[in-house]
């Protein structure tokens, strides 16, 4: 008969493990009301068939508030493989980290789990850390711990903050070129990567074809999985990662190019299926980048945009201007996706002795559609009021693409590209008016998309002189995706007296240094095509006087 205290142990070993048991059970049913219903699971499991080191893409974090930060990774040991050889079945991960390197001083720990309906993809968000606090975390799963990765808590919303650095990069067609904009990126000293969109591209370009994608251009969930994770098979966005958390904002490329609202960017694609596909495209995008899970994907609807503080010194506003955007002005279902426009009234034929303008290029609707929206009226108002509410030093709008004009003037009239914020003039003049009437100081625009390095003044009558400078505004080039020719960024730069530095021939990112008195942009670039052991250089840069709004060449 065995004694009593073997019992007792026994009864409290059979009572811990029923407990855990339970525990992951009640963790993988959380998890999956989060996302929506969840597959057919068996038992969690510690280990899987064929083992083999599990986190090939790496590691990340981001959102970093005040005492929290999103920690992520996804399980995934033959990333080249379309279909992934993990059994459907929730394997437990641990996840530590701690104050330094050797996870000895402030360890917090704790088990969650990779679910199969998720990719197998984990996301933790790690509350009640010291705010403004550098740390290390790895995760460990089935025998095998993943490379420490590099993160940061926000400062104290009351904190009297001296800096923040950030690094401000977009569009990365993993096809034009290697990724050395992220290796210099992965080895500055910054606070945080700000990437506002495009991380990766749904479609192909055999013209500037430098390396191809792994897998065929998604359009099932299991592509868009594949292609995200073979984008992370590059050591250099890996490094990235690792070295510092991201703040993201999604764009066209990383769902359809172009997509309107619910209006998808391909000729002949039916609405249903399209947000079908976009469903598809932000549960991929989620599963494998350091997001949330407050803000996850549900169906077709994402919670994009939010506000960041960083202590006293900048509010940052991360803004969507996809999902609740207006048709594009003279919307052509035949042609769904940007094109130019020519704005100026049919019948105009511009100079005597000069050709007729292609009547294709005709557009009376730019002007006139005041009713049009890049970020829906609801985030408008949310916009407005808290740039009005903000007693921060800098106001930092972080979207997705130039808002300054851009436009070409030609003999017949100023050409547009009806994609960007040319094409919702309205739209804009609210955004500006929101920032003019107030008299909001600080205000400093963020953005990608253009593959060119911008920056630019900002003012309530775009491009009239006579007009105050209201803001500022630095978009950085691309990563890697190809530029405008030197003609056509020299024509830009010529009708565009609100643009001060314009350069589409080169790739590369933005680096800000914010103080409590200035702002720098330093525009670091690289030659195109981008080499895999291409050096960057400084193109140009620029300071904004916290006091006086618009760029000043350093």
């Amino acid at each position: 008969m065995p004694r009593p205290d073997t019992l007792s142990a026994a009864h409290s070993s059979a009572r811990r493990d029923a407990l855990q048991a339970l525990g992951r059970t009640a963790l993988a049913w959380a998890l999956g009301s989060l996302f929506g219903p969840a597959a057919a699971q068996g038992p969690v499991l510690q280990r899987w068939p064929g083992g083999g080191y599990p986190f090939t893409l790496g590691v990340a974090s981001g959102e970093p508030l005040p005492g929290s930060v999103v920690l992520w990774t996804r399980l995934l040991p033959n990333p080249r493989d379309l279909q992934p050889a993990l059994p459907p079945q929730p394997i437990e991960v641990r996840w530590e980290l701690a104050e330094d390197a050797r996870f000895s001083r402030g360890l917090r720990s704790g088990v969650t789990l990779a679910l199969p309906e998720h990719a197998h993809s984990v996301h933790v968000e790690v509350a009640g850390l010291k705010p403004g606090w550098r740390y290390h975390y790895r995760f460990i799963a089935g025998g095998h711990a993943s490379e420490v990765g590099r993160t940061l808590t926000a400062p104290a919303p009351d904190a009297d903050v001296q800096r923040l650095r950030l690094a401000l990069a977009s569009c990365q067609h993993y096809e034009h070129g290697r990724y050395a904009v992220h290796r210099e990126i992965a080895q500055q000293d910054i606070d945080a990567v700000l990437f506002v969109g495009d991380y990766i591209y749904e479609k192909s370009n055999a013209h500037w074809l430098h390396r191809r994608h792994l897998h065929p251009l998604p359009a099932t969930l299991d592509e868009y999985r594949a292609h995200h994770a073979s984008y992370k098979l590059d050591a250099d966005l890996r490094a990235a990662h690792a070295a510092h958390p991201w703040i993201l904002n999604l764009d066209d490329h990383d769902v359809q190019n172009d997509y309107t609202g619910d209006l998808p960017g391909v000729a002949g694609e039916p609405v249903a299926g399209f947000l079908a596909r976009r469903a598809r495209a932000y549960k991929a995008y989620f599963e494998h980048l350091p997001v949330s899970p407050r803000r996850a994907p549900r169906g077709p609807h994402f919670a994009i945009h939010q506000q960041l503080a960083w202590g006293r010194l900048a509010d940052i506003w991360v803004l969507d201007t996809r999902q609740f955007r207006s048709p594009r002005a003279c919307h052509d279902p035949s042609r769904p996706d940007g094109r130019p426009l020519l704005t100026r009234q049919p019948g105009f034929d511009g100079p005597e002795g000069l050709p007729h303008a292609p009547d294709w290029l005709y557009c009376d609707q730019v002007a006139t559609r005041g009713a049009q929206t890049m970020l829906g009226s609801a985030q408008e108002r949310w916009l407005a009021a808290g740039l009005a509410r903000s007693e921060r030093r800098w106001k930092l709008l972080a979207q997705t693409t130039q808002i300054s004009p851009s436009g070409v003037a030609t003999p017949w009239g100023r050409v547009i590209y009806s994609d960007a914020w040319d094409g919702y003039p309205a739209a804009r003049e609210r955004l500006l008016q929101a920032i003019a009437e107030p008299c909001v100081p600080g205000v400093v625009a963020l953005g990608g998309d253009v593959h060119r390095s911008v920056a630019a003044n900002l003012r309530l009558d775009p491009n009239d002189t006579a007009s105050p400078i209201i803001a500022s505004e630095f978009c950085c080039s691309s990563v890697t995706t190809r530029g405008l020719s030197e003609l056509q960024a020299m024509l830009v730069r010529r009708s565009n007296p609100d643009t001060l530095h314009l350069r589409s021939d080169e790739r590369g990112y933005a680096l800000l240094d914010i103080g409590p008195r200035e702002m720098a942009c330093t525009f670091r670039a690289t030659a195109s095509p981008v080499r895999a052991d291409a050096r960057l250089h400084t193109q140009a840069r620029f300071v904004v006087d916290a006091r006086r709004p618009g760029p000043q060449r350093d």
